[in-house]
């Protein structure tokens, strides 16, 4: 899928290891597919910790990377990619995000969404609190800094109990680095370890490959994962089993990098069940089985080895235009869209095209694409989708249109076929993209598709619900803290 939905954000964080920032840098660099808006790395030495952010991509923020790296060289080291779904793309947003208070520097990269953060920050705000950025993560620095909070046996852990929504977060102290998972563990967050004996954190698992690391184990929700001098040690700051558990499905069907273990499965395998799953509901006669790439491609896999129709690639993808990528106006999405794809005429010229992409969210850039493949000369084309209809936004961190901007919104099947002009259309059903996963169906969030919030929304908010005017939206040069 492009541009119609975007990623949330990716974490990275390593203890101990004397090339701490390249690490984190390169790791950064395999996650970048979560957030290309800015990039940021934080380190420190034991007793200071310092900073460099900057808007774009880990190579533009990090282009003279080897002096940069050079002043962040520090033992203990966390990054942040960041796509923004709290508040606007703006260099005061970047993360991490470094604070000083009474217990010393801080710096925290965070992944998800807090849903209660701008009724906590009109509270603080009444009371004299300022805000440097409209994101929702500063609110946990000012949660941090309440003199009451810090009085607590364990201050972050009854700090993160005032926060509602999905959060993976990576909190750097001069000393150590902890590392937390909501309740319901929404987003994923990972633990590994080098072969030098460094315990390192991640998003994804796809990192620790990028930095030669074993991947150990999920962060469990609820849990705090503490690296220090002493090695690794784990509290948790909700009772394991006090929720049923939401894990963001959403990351097996588009987010994640194939090569990634996510809630304890490798996603290629998963989404190619999920074709396996999508050609049994919606068989279909056709030549040819062509995948929008990258992450419709395991889908398309499935789909061919179970109906038998030859598999080919049919678009061919610029790795040179982002996911992010994106325009206000229609022309432009257009134009995106020649950009990031081009069609392979010999693949579809005359033939009876399966497309199997991983999701349709507005439906223009589809639409986009399904013109290209006729004026290529496809004869027929017959669309398949290996999740179910997007009808519900998120608000747990992944940055959809408005529900009325939604195409599944209050249309049919016949009248999606009909906005996309294609011969026919099928979405794998709820129930059978849940029967691709190992876990019981209710560990899962649906809210997207089926509507049913596990995490409640009392208060509906938006990625600009704490902007109270429109910020100006610098993309300048990286800055050094």
């Amino acid at each position: 899928m492009l541009m119609d939905k975007k990623e949330e954000c990716g974490l990275f964080g390593i203890f101990g290891d004397p090339d701490a920032a390249e690490k984190t840098f390169f790791a950064l660099h395999s996650l970048q597919h979560r957030g290309q808006e800015s990039a940021g790395i934080c380190t420190s030495n034991g007793q200071t910790i310092n900073c460099h952010v900057g808007m774009g991509q880990v190579s533009r923020v990090f282009r003279s990377s080897k002096s940069t790296l050079e002043q962040l060289r520090n033992p203990i080291a966390i990054g942040h990619v960041r796509y923004s779904t709290s508040g606007s793309r703006n260099i005061a947003n970047a993360q991490p995000i470094l604070s000083e208070y009474s217990r010393g520097q801080v710096a925290v990269a965070h992944n998800g969404n807090l849903i209660n953060a701008s009724l906590l920050r009109d509270e603080y705000e009444a009371y004299g609190h300022i805000f440097k950025s409209t994101n929702d993560t500063e609110i946990i620095i000012h949660l941090m800094a309440k003199p009451s909070h810090i009085a607590k046996p364990d201050p972050l852990g009854h700090v993160l109990n005032h926060l509602q929504g999905a959060y993976s977060l990576l909190f750097l102290f001069d000393d150590r680095i902890e590392a937390a998972r909501d309740p319901y563990g929404v987003r994923p967050l990972a633990l590994g370890k080098t072969k030098a004996g460094h315990y390192c954190v991640a998003s994804e698992t796809c990192a620790f490959d990028t930095v030669d690391a074993e991947y150990i184990r999920e962060v469990e929700p609820g849990e705090i994962i503490t690296l220090n001098k002493n090695g690794m040690s784990s509290r948790f700051f909700a009772k394991p089993g006090s929720v049923t558990p939401a894990h963001c499905i959403f990351e097996h069907v588009y987010f994640a990098k194939q090569n990634s273990i996510v809630f304890g499965e490798n996603v290629h395998d998963v989404r190619k069940r999920m074709g396996c799953q999508l050609a049994k509901e919606h068989p279909v006669d056709a030549d040819v089985v062509i995948p929008v790439p990258d992450s419709g491609t395991s889908a398309a896999i499935g789909y061919s080895r179970q109906s038998g129709i030859p598999f080919d690639m049919g678009f061919v993808r610029s790795h040179y235009v982002g996911r992010t990528f994106i325009s206000p106006s229609q022309d432009m999405r257009d134009l995106a869209v020649k950009l990031k794809l081009a069609v392979v005429a010999e693949a579809v010229k005359g033939k009876r095209v399966v497309v199997v992409d991983d999701s349709i969210v507005r439906g223009t850039t589809t639409k986009g694409k399904v013109k290209a493949l006729r004026e290529a000369g496809a004869k027929e084309i017959h669309m398949r989708v290996s999740c179910p209809p997007v009808r519900c936004p998120c608000f747990y961190g992944v940055d959809f249109p408005t529900k009325e901007e939604l195409l599944a919104n209050g249309r049919d099947m016949k009248q999606i076929k009909d906005f996309l002009e294609v011969d026919s259309v099928g979405y794998i059903s709820l129930a059978g993209m849940l029967s691709c996963v190992s876990l019981p169906k209710e560990y899962y969030c649906t809210a997207c598709w089926s509507g049913n919030y596990p995490i409640p929304v009392d208060t509906v908010v938006n990625k600009f619900s704490m902007e109270r005017f429109q910020m100006q939206l610098f993309d300048d040069e990286p800055v050094q803290l």
